[in-house]
């Protein structure tokens, strides 16, 4: 088996640490403190029609996470084979189309300290798990990012790869950011602030609501290398064009929205931040992720 445990070392070399803190002095910030030990982990996994996948998803997650799948109506046996590789394993059943919805429906559900989104079609490898998991021991909202060094995608087409550049370019540009990656549903962060995150996308833009919210509620921010792989079977439930109109029109919306009233920021607010130059970016990764062409199972597909 091939499962991990939060229980031995989790080494994060090569993570890029965007950090914002008030005491920063031209862009450099005092070290952080915290222990950097994993708290107790919720994974959440949006699934539709993912039984084929599943087996080579679940046999990576850790034994010690508490599994939560939402459900959006399969009609090929998904929880089926969940519950049976993993009798643990909670199921949600979410009869309302699009991601955002299954997500936030599992969001709600998760008793762990950390809530892990990932995808269920195999496209994230969950042995990257602990290194979100041990970031947020010193950060509030860890992201995954397919541009920083170790990070990679076998899955990029060329109106993807545009088109998700163009986002970021404008997301950045929209909030003062230094983000290299937007479009990315591998994400982690801690449950104590899922009422902050304020989320209420439905479709796959939530992964951008997701990051937005989290800059305008001042969350410690970082982005670490993940690579993203080519879905083991089946189709792609995004598409293109409509998804990418759905994401442009919620950092549109958010430029224009301030952040929830009676909601303080946890110590400094990103935006004040950003534009005080306080946020800073630490080294560049000293080790690569995995690399794409080591992902098992590679003959099957």
């Amino acid at each position: 088996m091939l499962r991990k445990t939060f229980g031995g070392e989790t080494p994060i070399a090569g993570a890029l640490r965007l950090k914002v803190s008030s005491t920063a002095v031209h862009g450099v910030d005092p070290p952080v403190s915290g222990s950097g030990a994993a708290a107790a982990v919720s994974v959440v996994l949006p699934t539709m029609n993912e039984a084929r996948n599943l087996p080579w998803v679940l046999e990576r997650m850790p034994e010690d996470a508490e599994l939560i799948l939402v459900d959006g109506r399969s009609i090929d046996g998904t929880v089926a084979v969940a519950t049976a590789l993993r009798p643990d394993i909670r199921v949600i059943s979410e009869p309302r189309r699009g991601k955002g919805r299954a997500l936030r429906a599992g969001f709600a559900a998760a008793t762990g300290d950390a809530i892990v989104m990932i995808d269920g079609d195999g496209s994230m490898d969950p042995l990257e798990i602990p290194r979100y998991v041990e970031l947020l021991g010193d950060y509030d909202f860890v992201k995954g990012s397919r541009y920083i060094s170790g990070g990679d995608s076998d899955d990029f087409t060329w109106l993807r790869r545009t088109g998700n550049r163009a986002l970021l370019a404008l997301a950045n540009g929209l909030f003062r950011a230094p983000f290299t990656d937007l479009c990315y549903g591998f994400c982690a962060f801690r449950r104590e602030y899922l009422g902050a995150l304020a989320l209420t996308a439905d479709g796959f833009e939530i992964e951008t609501e997701l990051v937005i919210h989290a800059v305008k509620a001042g969350l410690r921010i970082a982005e670490v290398p993940s690579v993203e792989l080519s879905r083991l079977h089946g189709d792609s439930h995004l598409r293109t064009f409509r998804d990418g109109q759905r994401v442009l029109r919620t950092l549109l919306h958010e430029r224009l929205v301030p952040p929830p009233a009676g909601e303080p920021a946890p110590r400094l607010g990103a935006l004040q931040a950003l534009a005080a130059g306080t946020l800073s970016l630490a080294g560049p990764p000293k080790a690569a992720a995995r690399p794409v062409e080591r992902r098992p199972l590679e003959a099957a597909r």
